[in-house]
This record gives structure tokens, C-alpha cells and sequence, in this order.
């Protein structure tokens, strides 16, 4: 027989329209919904039709051995009852919602209905075994189409007024009350189907909605959780007591580094270098607001970053209690964006300065040098100087822009450099000492030994004047008033440090200390320090500031970390070597973390 032979004519149950969302599991031949409520509820009416066939069975051999029911047949009929409703529970189940098999509705609605049917009539006494029927009315009704309800209640209800009929005419008095009894019973049977079934559905379609919505809410869960991931900004999750929920691996890198537990749960107050981070997401519960600030989380000894953040609160329902959800952004990330806004700016300008201002500069130059040949008054030598100075301070500021622009033009290919760090450092020096006639100011103390770096020395030399220019420009004049220290930072990195004794510098200046075009001097361009940098990001070299102390006085201190382009001896790279007696300093300097720069 094929299998669409097989299959009952009567419409699908009402779970086939929840196939499309519930899924199916397990092979064609035997396959099983895999929908939890059908699972449930069918286990359910088949361990209930286990219970009651005991309960007459029980019954039964009460009533054999009284003497008080039916023929002792019955019990027979209660026991393959039994038998077939363990059957059933044990391994019947529904193959296709589809169209259930003919055979499934036989083999338990059918046999219930047979045994209480036979049980019913051959009876003897007051037993009424009619509410039994109630249970594959359920059955059909629940599980099944509206139309095998009606069908199954049907059958009861004809089968009780036959019953009826047969017990009237059996008794000859014509009495009709047994038939209206049956009658009234059988609509009860046709309501109850009705109800259950309506019932079912209903909640059927409940639990459809809600295994869609969980299904498309952990779809929805996985999409943001491979947005999160795939974001270079950091996403943290915190709660009011600083507990660190979740954080994305950005986050993870800028707090940790790779040192971050995995399925760790962090507090934030109780790790030093985190107490800005802390104090945010605390306001931020506080104030019940969202709320931004700079921060500075010290990574280790040697690494600080310097970050924005950013604090949202998650909404609450209730009295339950939200979540901190900061984002943070790498402050050296958001200052390259700007500077690339501000250098893109500046190549196009470039090429006007060159052209529009450069050329009548150098014709005022030129007029001016001539007019200050002819003229012999004091006052008009003074205007001359007057326009010559500025002249070479405009001079200066177109220098410095296409300085800048050269900086930015990408490296020409060719053999690596490798330039060696202490002799260069020694010839530079020594012709920035000559040319600006500050030889007592100059300290030069070089401690990398063979270090080389992949420098382009005119770039090195372009990076040494501007810093020593600046440090001159804020030292107080007296002898050894400016530093010069090369020495190693580990296997594979220089520290390169220039220090002056100047005053502190006032903190709206360090907050754009490296930007261009900004300088706490009205006679200078701006670009200098700005070019540092960008000749340092050019060669993969780190330059920073701090104020550090140098033989018990404190003053300002660049320094700048360079790759080394070949591994350093393990001696030089472990230590530091002591200067030479006629040095001011004792020893050399030791690599720090900013503001903790110990002689």
C-alpha cells in the first residue's frame, strides 16, 4: 500500500500550519514533529490512556472477585487494552501532522472507544463507565482537526443513544429519560470537542509566535554580536557594582592588551591604572545619564592608552536594574581622522604656497635688501630690519608646510635603511651646536652602542633640529640646560629622549601639543612638533612628552621609541651603561611609563 493510501481523507491537523515554523526532525520513515507542544501533549493523552486502562483493569479483577459486575470475559478486554494503550505509548507516533495515518486514529481513539463501548454494555450493576468516553474525545479534538472532534464526539453520541434505545426496549415501559440522558450527553461530548479544539489552536499559534519571535531574537543576537566583534571602536558592558559584563575584543585589547581572560568577569575598582574608566560608569548610574570623558588606562608599566569614552544606560523595566554600556574610542585613532582632515587641507595649499607666496617673498626680500643699501637714517634701517625679519619668519612658514607635504609623500622603494643611531646623533648635534652658537647648553650623552635604525638621515636630522629648537626655544640658558640620551628600550627598541629644564607646560597646550598650525608662541609656525610626529609615524617610531626630572631638577622631556632595524646585543639591551665623570648625570636614564621618568 503507497503512503498516500494510508493517509486518513480527513483535512490535516491544525499543528501542520505550524510546521513551517516549528521545523521537522529525525528521517522520513518514522520521523516525529519536532514542535514541543504537539511532543507534550500526545505523551501526555497516551500516559493518561496507560492510567485509566489500569484503573479498569484494577476495577475489573475487584468486580471478578466480588462477584458483583460482568462476565469475567472483561477482564480479558481490559488487559489487551492495556496492552496496546503501553503499545502505543511506548512507540506510536504521529508521522506526518499533515495527514495523520488512518491507523493512529484507530489504534488509540478507536480502542478506547471499543473497550468502553464493551464495558459499558455487558456491565452488570450501577457502574456507568460513560465520562471514560470523554478522554478520546479530548484526544481527537486536541490533537487532531476540528472535523475528527466532531467525528469522534459523533460516534459517542450515537453509540449512547443506541445504548439507550436498546436498554428502552430491553424494559418495555416505553420510557424515553434514558434517551434524552444520552441525548443531552452527547451534546456536552460535541461542545467539550468544539471548545478543546478551539482552545488548541489558540494556544498552538501562541507558541508559534513566540518560538518565531525567540528564533528571529537569537538570529537578530548573532548578527549584533558579529557586528560588535567586527567594530574597532570598544563596546564594554558594566553594571552598578563596576563588574565588567562583556566586551567586545576591541575593548579587550585597549584594556588588557592579550592578557584579557577569557568568560572573566573584571571589576573596574579593583585594578589599578582603571579608576577613570571606574569613576565614569560609576556617574553614570549616579547621574542617570549618558556621559563622555577623556580617559587614561594604564595597560602595564610601559603602555598607557588614551582614550574616549562614551556611556549609555540600557533601559529598565520594573525594579530590575540596567546596564552600563560605554564605548570607547582610541583618542590616537580620532586625532589621525582630524589630522588627516587638516593635512588634506594642507596638500592643497601647498602647492599655492609654493607658487603665490614664496615668489613675492623672495621679490620683497630681494627690494628690501636694496632699499637697505640707499637708506642711511636710523628709523628707516629700523623698518628695514623690521621687513626682513618678518620676511624670513614667512620664510620659515613656507618651509615648514613643505616639510610637512614632503613628509607625507610616500618612501621610495630601494634597499631598507639602516642608519647608526650615535654617530648620527653625535654629527647632528655638533652642527646644531655650531650653528646656533650653544655650546654650553648642550648636553650629549649616547648609550646605543651599534644600534642602528631605519632612519632616513635627513629625516632624523630634520627631527633632531626640531626638537632641539624647541627645547631652546624653553630652556632656561644655563649650562646643560639641554639633554640629548640614546639608549636601549629592550632587544628591539632606542629611546631616543631630548629634555630640557623649562617650566611645566600649561595644559591646554599639552592637549594639542602634536597639532599643526598650533604653538604658545606667537613667532612660531606650529608645524614643528607636528612634523615630528610625522616623520616618527613614517618609520614606525612613537614619539610622546612628559615631564620628568634630570639631576634633581625637573624639566621637559620628548622622547621618541625607534625600532631597531637588527636585534641589540643582550648585555646593551639589559642595562644601561653609567656616563662618563665629566657628564652632569650620574647614569643614564631608565625607559618609563609617562610622569614616572626616574634618573
Amino acid at each position: 500500500m503507497s503512503r498516500t493510501e494510508t493517509m486518513s481523507a480527513f483535512p490535516g491537523s491544525w499543528y501542520s500550519s505550524l510546521e513551517g515554523l516549528s521545523g521537522w526532525s529525525g528521517s522520513r520513515r518514522g520521523r516525529t514533529p519536532s514542535h514541543p507542544a504537539f511532543t507534550r501533549i500526545w505523551r501526555g493523552f497516551m500516559l493518561a490512556r496507560v492510567i485509566v486502562a489500569s484503573v479498569l483493569v484494577a476495577m475489573q479483577v475487584f468486580v471478578l472477585l466480588t462477584h458483583t459486575g460482568g462476565p469475567a470475559w472483561l477482564i480479558a478486554i481490559n488487559v489487551l487494552h492495556l496492552g496496546l494503550a503501553l503499545v502505543a505509548l511506548r512507540w506510536v507516533r504521529p508521522s506526518d501532522l499533515r495527514h495523520l495515518r488512518r491507523g493512529q486514529w484507530l489504534f488509540t481513539i478507536g480502542v478506547d472507544l471499543l473497550a468502553v463501548g464493551v464495558l459499558q454494555h455487558f456491565q452488570h450493576g450501577s457502574l456507568n463507565y460513560t465520562p471514560l468516553l470523554a478522554l478520546p474525545v479530548l484526544l481527537a479534538a486536541i490533537l487532531g482537526p476540528m472535523m475528527i472532534g466532531l467525528a469522534t464526539a459523533a460516534c459517542v453520541t450515537i453509540y449512547l443513544l443506541l445504548e439507550a434505545t436498546l436498554l428502552s426496549a430491553l424494559s418495555g415501559n416505553g420510557q424515553t429519560s434514558g434517551i434524552l440522558q444520552a441525548g443531552l450527553s452527547g451534546i456536552g461530548f460535541f461542545i467539550m470537542a468544539v471548545l478543546a479544539n478551539h482552545l488548541a489552536r489558540r494556544l498552538a499559534r501562541e507558541e508559534a509566535v513566540a518560538q518565531s519571535s525567540q528564533a528571529a531574537a537569537r538570529a537578530q543576537a548573532q548578527v549584533n554580536e558579529l557586528i560588535i566583534e567586527g567594530l574597532s571602536e570598544g563596546v564594554l558592558v558594566a553594571d552598578a557594582d563596576g563588574v565588567v559584563r562583556n566586551a567586545n575584543p576591541a575593548a579587550q585589547r585597549m584594556l588588557m592588551g592579550d592578557a584579557y581572560p577569557k568568560g572573566a568577569r573584571l571589576l573596574l575598582s579593583g585594578r589599578a591604572g582603571w579608576e577613570a574608566l571606574a569613576h565614569l560608569v560609576g556617574q553614570t548610574f549616579s547621574l542617570g545619564q549618558p556621559l563622555e570623558a577623556e580617559l587614561e588606562l594604564h595597560v602595564d608599566e610601559l603602555t598607557t592608552h588614551r582614550l574616549f569614552g562614551r556611556s549609555r544606560l540600557t533601559r529598565t523595566h520594573g525594579d530590575g536594574q540596567g546596564l552600563c554600556v560605554v564605548f570607547l574610542e582610541d583618542l590616537r585613532e580620532i586625532e589621525a581622522r582630524v589630522r588627516t582632515e587638516k593635512l588634506a587641507a594642507m596638500g592643497r595649499m601647498s602647492a599655492a604656497v609654493a607658487h603665490e607666496i614664496r615668489n613675492p617673498l623672495s621679490a620683497i626680500s630681494q627690494a628690501n635688501a636694496l632699499l637697505d643699501e640707499e637708506v642711511a637714517d636710523a628709523g628707516q634701517k629700523r623698518l628695514t630690519r623690521m621687513i626682513d625679519e618678518n620676511a624670513r619668519r614667512l620664510a620659515r612658514i613656507v618651509d615648514d608646510i613643505l616639510n610637512v607635504a614632503r613628509a607625507q609623500s610616500s618612501p621610495d622603494s630601494g634597499p631598507p635603511l639602516s642608519v647608526p643611531l650615535d654617530p648620527a646623533l653625535r654629527q647632528i648635534t655638533s652642527e646644531w651646536v655650531r650653528q646656533n652658537k650653544a655650546g654650553q647648553l648642550l648636553g650629549v650623552h649616547t648609550h646605543a652602542d651599534g644600534a642602528h635604525i631605519g632612519f632616513d638621515p635627513d629625516h632624523l636630522r630634520r627631527l633632531m633640529v626640531n626638537l632641539l629648537d624647541n627645547a631652546r626655544r624653553h630652556a632656561s640658558g644655563h649650562p646643560s640646560s639641554i639633554r640629548v640620551i640614546s639608549q636601549p628600550a629592550g632587544p628591539d627598541r632606542i629611546r631616543l629622549s631630548v629634555w630640557s629644564d623649562g617650566p611645566p607646560l600649561e595644559a591646554g597646550v599639552l592637549k594639542h601639543l602634536f597639532e599643526p598650525f598650533f604653538s604658545s608662541e606667537s613667532r612660531s609656525s606650529g608645524l614643528g612638533l607636528f612634523l615630528c610626529r610625522e616623520l616618527c609615524e613614517r618609520y614606525g617610531a612613537q614619539i610622546a612628552y612628559q615631564r620628568s626630572a634630570l639631576d634633581l631638577k625637573d624639566g621637559n622631556e620628548f622622547y621618541v621609541l625607534m625600532p631597531t632595524t637588527q636585534p641589540l646585543p643582550r648585555q646593551a639591551a639589559q642595562r644601561n651603561r653609567s656616563l662618563l665623570p665629566q657628564d652632569s648625570m650620574s647614569a643614564a636614564p631608565r625607559l618609563a611609563r609617562p610622569s614616572q621618568f626616574n634618573p
